[in-house]
């Protein structure tokens, strides 16, 4: 019998909840139909009738595809903002307008329905017409969605409705124009998101606003589109993403002529939404009237506790959190600010490619797409009011704040608002958010000190410390700025280690996420990036990854390898630090892999997988591989970290062998010979004659087979200093024109004398000394019969440099590509080492102007931890072999973009180096970025070795 009972409850318990499903199948189109008129993106954009009446193609009816911004196809007249900054109505500033024609049916069964005309963004002032009326009032303002009821002015069944449309790409409202078309990005015109057509019952749910806590508590305003009749009621139904419901429904009676519902509950058990954890749910909301389910709809939303603790810090469902963010510009170089929801997609998946955890948008609302996507995906998310420096007025701008906040409000991605960038601040526009977002999430300022939150931007290393003396939250909303190659990953490291360890820092957000390089159809389909104001990115326009992107992975990588090097008794136990806000490494993963590198090849010893290990969030422990014990016979050790998702985190490598284990030298045996021949001291081996010039002591010539490589004019001392610098390493104030000089730098490599020149036999080997006076010392040449070419090399120098090793010169319009065995694929900087993984790289020879032109690694720059390197030239290859371990192979001198805003270096050709340059970005010289990042006072003697060899083709 109690058997019979407890099954009789079971089913009772079951009935009622599935019979809220059952009685929504009595209300006829009780869902909002969605009718799309344009495209949902690039991807599938449809053709409308346009006419543009300035600029490029127009004065004549033709058509474009929409969404789309017009500039990209072919229409009207491209402009970037800055030009025009602080001036409401400046001369010169495009003011064309599009007029669209677009003709559609809409279903015969959604007559007597609600109709709504719904624009998901238009830039900037947009006025609607329907079968010749009027649709709505003038919208102004690009970025946001607004609504149009067309109840009264549509036609159903096989009439057509015809949709007109004004849009000016000039505002008439002064502020919008201020706050969105004078700033630092691309100034586009044109209907950029989707159009759609939306019916709802006569009586419905117009929008909701939801706040779902943490401990599974439940709250959400239901706002009405009519007032209720007697018997009206509001169910909310929760279910996990499959559908499958969880717990009871809740509901609340809606009272008669009222247009609000509140509904309060707490369901149990539920998981927490986090980037590390985007756990998402549904509620499916249904108006019901005496039993009959008049209308329903769907939002999706997380569990989820913000907290903003006072001089503290940042927590999300009651921990402490970092903030790893970037800012992101809506933008594709085909279609300016039109996405598609893969590309939206996409770019949240490369941001979490970066182990970054936080996105701002900046600086404007993005798509909705984008949203899912974070939502999904993991990330949080400062959403931003339009006002690059200048804001809306508060007539305009009230209105913007709450199309923005009604969008977006049920988005668990959505951590902050943001009322408007760097000065861009109507202050009178805060009332307006609060009552807006049940969640009542804090509205920041960027750059300013507001709501508990310091935000300024690009605060020098030694400034962001003092302002982590102020008692708010220090959370920069832009910082190290990303021009060309410098900034992103320049200077992290020190930026990171200094902000992560400090209690009232929550992190902050790069500058910028990718280069706004647009494709100019009116410019033979260039790629502009309107000079230096584009060039931002740590990527390409087209996402091509900079050797920043990898330095980011690395610094912000959620799980860090702490060993610097095996030694003597290591055994494969590692220190692990556990960066996760919310992560136990046993959701983790780690393989190993041994590899032998012996001249240009490549074999994998041994490899392994190892599950993750139980360590709490923001822990350190230990873990142990297991390494067999001839790991030592290996020649690199690989260890990469795996996330949840199976994400790859970072790959950790370390050498242990001195450089010349990493390769063989010639074992031939052929006569060795020299001879003086007028100004050159010739020495053959083989069929290979090297020359002497007997003036310089330096390396003049090489011929083989009675061809010539032109690899000549060294070892030669060379230095370079920041023209600004005094001896003293400090601003040279004594300098009237210092300030135009800290970006180039100098060639202070001096003149080296020859004292002595001379040359002996050493048993069957021949010997070849060059001794100077001043900073290079002496230049040391063995060539032996084996084939081998040893040159030792010593120099001094006692001061502040930048660069500084040996060189030679090789012409670099003969180079055709190079190979090498060491950290790669990209170049380093002094401040920038982190990123780089040792392995075999090979490149073609590119000489890319940043900000112009794309191709990525650069073949020219500064190289670590590197072995060997083959120079595969026109005339021959050149053959360079290391024996030290703690210099750098410099490759000719890096290029700047042609307005020279991070560095001019004088030429430096194929060199050994001891110290390389650190790299500035576009706001902070190298002084202001860090310890990392500092000139280096050097003294004493150095030395080196290298082995040349060379080949004819």
């Amino acid at each position: 019998m109690k058997k019979v009972l407890y099954l009789l409850l079971i089913l009772s318990f079951l009935i009622s909840q599935n019979s809220f499903s059952q009685r929504n199948n009595s209300g006829a189109n009780a869902e909002t139909g969605i009718q799309y008129l344009s495209g949902t993106g690039f991807d599938d954009a449809v053709d409308w009738e346009f006419f543009c009446t300035e600029g490029n193609n127009s004065g004549k009816w033709t058509s474009i595809p929409v969404p789309s911004c017009w500039e990209l196809q072919g229409f009207g007249t491209y402009q970037y903002g800055m030009p025009f900054y602080g001036k409401a109505n400046p001369p010169g500033i495009a003011k064309e307008q599009g007029l669209y024609k677009y003709k559609f049916k809409l279903p015969k069964e959604w007559e007597g329905r609600v109709i709504r005309i719904v624009f998901d963004g238009v830039m900037t002032d947009c006025e609607a017409k329907i079968n010749d009326r009027r649709c709505g009032h003038l919208h102004q303002g690009a970025f946001y969605r607004f609504k149009s009821d067309v109840s009264d002015r549509i036609f159903f069944g096989d009439t057509e409705n015809v949709l007109e449309v004004t849009v000016s790409k000039e505002s008439a409202n002064s502020s919008v124009n201020m706050a969105e078309r004078r700033g630092d990005y691309w100034n586009f015109g044109g209907i950029f998101r989707p159009v759609f057509v939306e019916a709802l019952p006569a009586q419905s749910i117009d929008r909701t606003a939801i706040d779902a806590k943490a401990d599974g508590s439940f709250y959400a305003d239901i706002f009405l589109g009519l007032g209720m009749g007697n018997n009206t009621k509001v169910v909310a139904e929760l279910t996990d993403v499959n559908g499958k419901s969880i717990g009871r429904p809740l509901e609340t009676t809606v009272s008669q002529g009222t247009d609000k519902a509140v509904i309060r509950g707490k369901f149990e058990n539920i998981k927490n939404w986090t980037p590390e954890t985007p756990d998402l749910y549904y509620v499916n909301f249904s108006l019901v009237q005496d039993g009959k389910v008049l209308h329903r709809t769907k939002e999706r939303f997380g569990f989820r506790t913000i907290e903003i603790r006072e001089s503290d810090g940042i927590y999300i469902n009651g921990q402490k959190v970092n903030i790893r963010g970037v800012n992101r510009h809506s933008f594709r170089p085909e279609t300016g600010r039109t996405l598609s929801r893969q590309a939206n997609y996409d770019d949240v998946k490369i941001i979490k490619e970066m182990n970054m955890n936080a996105v701002r948008l900046s600086h404007y609302p993005s798509d909705p797409d984008f949203l899912d996507a974070c939502d999904e995906l993991g990330l949080y998310v400062m959403v931003e009011l339009g006002g690059w420096h200048y804001s809306y007025d508060t007539g305009a701008g009230t209105k913007l704040v709450h199309e923005m906040i009604k969008r977006d409000v049920n988005h668990p991605c959505v951590t902050w608002w943001s009322n408007g960038n760097e000065g861009g601040h109507n202050h009178e526009l805060v009332k307006e958010y609060g009552p807006l977002d049940p969640q009542k999430r804090v509205v920041l300022h960027p750059q300013k000190n507001f709501n508990g939150f310091e935000t300024m931007h690009y605060r020098s290393y030694g400034e962001s410390q003092e302002y982590m003396r102020k008692p708010e939250i220090f959370m920069p909303t832009e910082f190290l700025h990303a021009l060309y190659d410098g900034g992103a990953g320049a200077g992290l490291w020190d930026y990171w280690e200094m902000m992560r360890k400090h209690p009232r820092t929550a992190g902050g957000f790069i500058w910028m996420f990718a280069d706004e390089g647009v494709i100019r159809t009116d410019q033979n389909e260039r790629i502009d990036n309107a000079g230096n104001y584009g060039a931002d990115g740590i990527l390409g326009p087209h996402h091509e990854k900079e050797g920043s992107f990898y330095t980011v992975k690395q610094v912000w990588s959620p799980v860090q390898i702490m060993n610097t090097k095996p030694g003597e008794d290591f055994s494969g136990s590692f220190t692990v630090e556990n960066r996760y806000d919310f992560t136990n490494l046993k959701d983790c993963r780690f393989t190993w892999m041994l590899k032998s590198f012996k001249d240009d090849k490549a074999s994998v010893v041994k490899s392994g997988e190892v599950k993750g290990f139980d360590l709490a969030h923001h822990a350190t422990g230990t873990l142990n591989i297991g390494l067999p014990s001839n790991w030592k016979d290996a020649d690199v050790l690989y260890l990469t970290a795996y996330g949840p998702q199976g994400e790859e985190l970072w790959t950790w490598d370390w050498t242990w062998k001195k450089a010349e284990d990493f390769y063989s030298l010639p074992k031939g045996n052929v006569s060795v010979s020299v001879k003086e021949e007028g100004e050159n001291l010739l020495v053959t081996t083989g069929n290979m004659i090297l020359a002497f010039d007997k003036k310089s002591g330096t390396l003049a010539s090489v011929k083989k087979n009675n061809k010539l490589i032109s690899f000549a004019n060294g070892p030669r001392f060379v230095a370079f200093r920041r023209g600004d610098r005094s001896m003293d390493v400090y601003y040279n104030h004594d300098d009237n024109s210092a300030r135009s000089k800290e970006r180039i730098y100098e060639d202070i490599s001096g003149v080296s004398r020859l004292t002595n020149f001379n040359y002996k036999t050493l048993g069957d080997s021949i010997e070849v000394v060059a001794d100077y006076f001043g900073n290079m010392c002496r230049a040391r040449w063995i060539i032996k019969p084996d084939g081998t070419i040893r040159l030792d090399y010593t120099y001094r120098y006692e001061g502040v440099v930048e660069l500084m090793g040996i060189m030679f010169d090789y012409p670099e319009d003969r180079v055709v590509s190079k190979k090498w065995l060491g950290n790669g694929p990209y170049r380093v900087w002094q401040n920038r080492l982190h990123g780089a993984t040792f392995g075999l790289w090979e490149n073609d020879y590119n000489d890319p102007i940043p900000g112009e032109s794309f191709l990525y690694p650069e073949f020219k720059g500064y190289f670590s931890n590197w072995k060997w390197a083959t120079f595969n030239t026109s005339e021959g290859i050149i053959n360079l072999k290391n024996t030290d371990d703690d210099n750098y192979l410099g490759v000719y001198s890096p290029r700047d973009g042609r307005d020279v805003l991070l560095y001019t270096f004088p030429n430096s050709g194929i060199s050994i180096l001891k110290v390389i340059p650190a790299v500035r970005n576009k706001v902070n010289a190298t002084d202001l970025v860090g310890p990392s990042s500092q000139a280096q006072w050097v003294t004493g003697l150095q030395k080196g070795s290298i082995y040349l060899s060379f080949e004819t083709k």
